[in-house]
């Protein structure tokens, strides 16, 4: 019903949408985060991402629960990835099927919203004239 995973090698959307699949769906939805080349006018050279790994992995689970909880989903995967990160990459990757696809849409959005907000995950933004540390919570 849920698969959470941080890893340090590169994230498959196709096995984490896989994993939702269901005989039961009627829908399934996904997010993916991409590493991308430009922040606020800067050139991004790449993303290292650190996490506080038992936390991290049991916010994440929290927050899968609750979405199928909340929104009645069938299965959510939520895969995240630390360490160094070039242009392209993903970071990130996130999928929800459900029976229909307004709730499949919902509480993907929800995870990932809540993801950000909640999960101890730290970004820093390598630039080709510094370094920046963004999205540090909790």
């Amino acid at each position: 019903m849920i698969d959470i995973q941080l890893l340090s090698q590169p994230l498959s959307v196709e096995y984490c949408r896989q994993y939702v699949m269901s005989p039961d769906a009627g829908a399934l939805t996904d997010f993916v985060g991409i590493v991308r080349r430009h922040t606020l006018g800067k050139k991004v050279l790449r993303l290292d991402f650190e996490a506080y790994e038992p936390l991290a992995l049991f916010e994440m689970r929290q927050i899968a629960e609750q979405a199928i909880a909340q929104f009645g989903v069938l299965r959510i995967g939520i895969h995240h990835r630390i360490g160094s990160l070039g242009i392209g990459e993903i970071a990130v990757a996130i999928a929800v099927s459900a029976a229909h696809r307004e709730e499949a849409f919902a509480a993907c959005q929800f995870c990932i919203d809540t993801l950000k907000k909640t999960v101890p995950i730290w970004k820093k933004e390598i630039f080709e004239d510094g370094e920046v540390w963004v999205a540090a919570h909790p």
